[in-house]
């Protein structure tokens, strides 16, 4: 999962090795995503001109009108299923740790957002190396829930 430091003073501290008041760290965590603008606009001018090639046959008989449709309807739903796939991925997870907190927003492709807090002090990080499919992932655990990084 790709990620951001946003801001990054935990490591400095006083003499007694304790972090100062002002201590904070955040990241910004988002899913990756495979495909560019430039791979979706090669992706469907690829498969019209895939599809234009039967159709090149066609011209001028009467069976181009019955493939039409269905060559444009394919393209359409090609056009919607990538659109939904980048769509889908579009969360982001806002990560923040300071010397009272511990807080985890969470925004959804839909723009609703969720959000964990816990006293850092109790918060106690998890890797689980394969759960399923699912390899490799963390989990936080304090107050009341435990919640997935990355989810």
């Amino acid at each position: 999962m790709p990620f951001r430091i946003i801001a990054d003073s935990l490591g400095a501290s006083d003499h007694f090795g304790v972090p100062s008041a002002g201590d904070i760290f955040e990241v910004e965590l988002w899913p990756h995503k495979s495909m560019t603008p430039e791979g979706f606009v090669a992706m469907i001018g690829g498969s019209f001109a895939m599809l234009c090639i039967p159709l090149c046959g066609l011209l001028g008989t009467v069976a181009l009108w019955g493939i039409l449709p269905f060559a444009l309807g394919t393209l359409g739903l090609l056009w919607l299923g990538l659109k939904r796939s980048l769509r889908d991925r579009d969360i982001h997870e806002h990560l923040t740790l300071t010397p009272d907190t511990a807080t985890l927003v969470r925004r959804d492709p839909n723009g609703a957002t969720r959000d964990w807090a816990c006293n850092p002090y109790w918060v106690r990080v998890e890797m689980h190396d394969k759960v399923g499919v699912v390899e490799d992932y963390l989990t936080l655990e304090g107050g009341e829930r435990r919640v997935e990084l990355g989810a």
